[in-house]
């Protein structure tokens, strides 16, 4: 019995793509014969490792297919030919008529080469060029005002620090450039006749927790006086620059006011501590002590510092580990420290048991203990007064400063010789010095020239 011939294993018709299936003879939508479609040729390429091209093998049906020439014989890459530049011929075996090259598209039909139309049958030709609208006569009339962008600052407004352009929102943020700008408490600097202050925030600290009032005045007689009060917030406290800013307010205006009246600048000393100490127990019993405390009960709470200078007279007054020194003009005399600290450091050297090298050294030297506050021990502000023989500078100042010039003799070599003649700028130098050595505190000091000039009479 005869078979017949094995049809191509086709899947779809090779004329219409109709699919078929195994068995068929002819394809049912066309007619297709499908015996006459050849078998397809056995496709295994195999790649050499190293990239060179396989060996040559036979071809199963025996055909010795030709290979592409790697190069022109002459060492050279074959030339590629594009298809077009390949002659053909018709069915009937004649050559192809050469098309002439196209030419560039033009805007026109009647510009662009033949048999090409770039205009669409049936549809009208669009115009080369479109009129425009009429302006509306009534905005024609409206004068043109451009927007002005929204964070350019007004008169009176706050302009940001890193652009100089934008405006500052009442977050303190720029509306151009979104930087934060410096809380004003930061860097703080006040001049009040002869006597200067300077307060920064140092290197490491979030926010600037000192604080401090200076003024000058004169006392019933006419002689001039000037006071300087600088405050220590205690960062384990609530609050801590909120108890200094209202401490050092207090005992500045309780200074300004006993003075002129004839109180004597001890005594005064002494009741604006007491000032000081009311004000700062207040704090405790504001509302937004409250919220911040729960679940934690911890009062605010600051140290302070204080001086009085006359034309004769130098007092001074303190609780906690703020310091006072006395720096002559004529740096040949020695200086001193006026106050004794409040601290586990000072108890220690004070009861003979360290030494104050030793004590100092130690983890627990700043740990004070007096200060302002609700939670306060009882309060006792400590005053003292001085008759100096010779001018010379005063320095008040928290312990940001005196860690970085701890001695008075390190204090005196820190202060600028003219200190007496220009405050402001050796409050500033003094500052640096802080903060070249780390500043790992915030560092506040003011300084006060001794003794009180005349010229800087008059209420702050």
């Amino acid at each position: 019995m005869s078979q017949m011939p094995q049809q191509a294993a086709v899947s779809k018709c090779p004329s219409c793509e109709e699919p078929l299936e195994s068995g068929d003879r002819f394809c049912g939508a066309c007619g297709y014969d499908l015996s006459a479609v050849p078998a397809r040729p056995v496709d295994s390429p195999t790649i050499a490792v190293n990239g060179a091209a396989p060996a040559r093998e036979s071809t199963p049906d025996g055909v010795d297919w030709p290979v592409a020439r790697d190069s022109d014989g002459h060492g050279h890459p074959a030339p590629v030919h594009a298809a077009a530049e390949l002659p053909g011929t018709d069915s009937g075996g004649s050559p192809l008529p050469s098309a002439p090259p196209p030419a560039a598209p033009s805007a026109s039909p009647e510009s662009s080469a033949p048999g090409v139309r770039f205009d669409h049958p049936g549809r009208p030709q669009e115009p080369d060029e479109y009129p425009l609208q009429a302006p509306d006569p009534r905005r024609a009339a409206e004068p043109f005002a451009p927007a002005a962008p929204a964070s350019v600052p007004a008169a009176g407004d706050k302009v940001c620090v890193a652009c100089r352009a934008g405006r500052v929102d009442g977050d303190g943020y720029c509306e151009n450039c979104g930087h934060a700008q410096p809380r004003e408490r930061d860097h703080m600097e006040q001049e009040s006749g002869p006597v200067a202050a300077v307060s920064d925030r140092g290197l490491r600290h979030h926010r600037n927790e000192d604080a401090f009032s200076v003024g000058c005045t004169a006392l019933p007689d006419g002689a001039p006086a000037t006071m300087a009060i600088v405050c220590d917030g205690v960062s384990s406290a609530t609050r801590p620059d909120d108890a200094s800013l209202a401490a050092s307010r207090a005992a500045g205006e309780s200074l300004l006011t006993a003075l002129p009246r004839g109180t004597h600048p001890q005594q005064a000393m002494h009741d604006a501590i007491v000032a000081a100490a009311h004000a700062v127990n207040a704090l405790a019993e504001e509302p937004a002590t409250a919220r911040e405390q729960a679940p934690h009960q911890n009062a605010p709470a600051c140290t302070l510092v204080g001086a009085v200078v006359t034309a004769g007279l130098l007092v001074v007054g303190w609780v906690g580990d703020s310091r006072v020194y006395w720096v002559p003009v004529d740096r040949s005399t020695p200086p001193a420290r006026l106050t004794e600290d409040d601290s586990w450091a000072a108890q220690m050297v004070a009861a003979g048991l360290m030494s104050e090298a030793e004590a100092y050294a130690d983890e627990r030297a700043h740990a004070i203990t007096g200060w302002l506050g609700a939670d306060a021990y009882e309060l006792e502000p400590h005053t003292a007064s001085f008759k100096p023989d010779r001018p010379g500078v005063v320095v008040v100042c928290t312990d940001g400063l005196w860690n970085y010039a701890e001695s008075a003799e390190e204090m005196a070599e820190a202060v600028p010789l003219d200190a007496a003649a220009r405050p402001l700028h050796s409050a500033r130098v003094l500052v640096g010095h802080a903060l070249d050595g780390g500043g790992h505190d915030n560092v506040t000091v003011a300084l006060l020239p001794f003794p009180a000039p005349s010229q800087g009479a008059g209420s702050a």
